[in-house]
């Protein structure tokens, strides 16, 4: 008889099937990446953290078949997300710490021909502390070792995170 344990991935698992994320953030692309969207959900955990879900289409090797590449994913400080996205701030950053220690300091995602998905869990930020923040996807990796932002290239996407009511 095999013996299940109840995990952290269970009640994960339930969250993304079942449940009303607990903020979003939609995502599209600057001007010279229109083909990109996507949507980022946050959901409280009973884990004292937060699980990230992510999905993304038309990021730039969208035309290269067979491609796989990484992209840079951050919390920025301002959800203002016009223009060039500059005005989105710095990476979330409340504890002042080197890259890539930031509260907003996210894995890379890593698309197929354009698309990703992804979900991890973080115990570094609250939803009440990243609402009105912004989720920036930049054009290259993040090198995790430059400061203060991983010399992860230009920022191609943008999306404020909003509470879901």
């Amino acid at each position: 008889m095999t013996h299940y344990e109840i995990t952290p991935r269970l009640s994960f698992t339930g969250l993304l099937l079942g449940e009303r994320p607990d903020a979003t953030a939609w995502v599209t692309g600057n001007a010279s990446n229109p083909q990109i969207s996507g949507l980022v959900k946050f959901y409280q955990t009973s884990y004292g953290g937060i699980l990230v879900e992510a999905e993304f289409f038309g990021l730039p090797n969208i035309d290269t078949p067979d491609s796989s590449d990484f992209y840079a994913f951050h919390i920025h400080e301002f959800g203002n997300c016009r223009g060039n996205f500059d005005s989105a701030g710095g990476h979330y950053n409340p504890k002042n710490r080197p890259h890539p220690d930031h509260a907003g300091d996210m894995p890379p995602l890593l698309a197929n021909q354009g698309y990703a998905w992804m979900a991890f869990y973080d115990k570094r930020f609250t939803i009440d502390e990243i609402i009105g923040k912004s989720v920036i996807i930049h054009s290259s990796t993040d090198d995790f070792r430059s400061q203060p932002a991983g010399n992860s290239g230009t920022r191609i996407a943008c999306g404020e995170i909003r509470r879901t009511y």
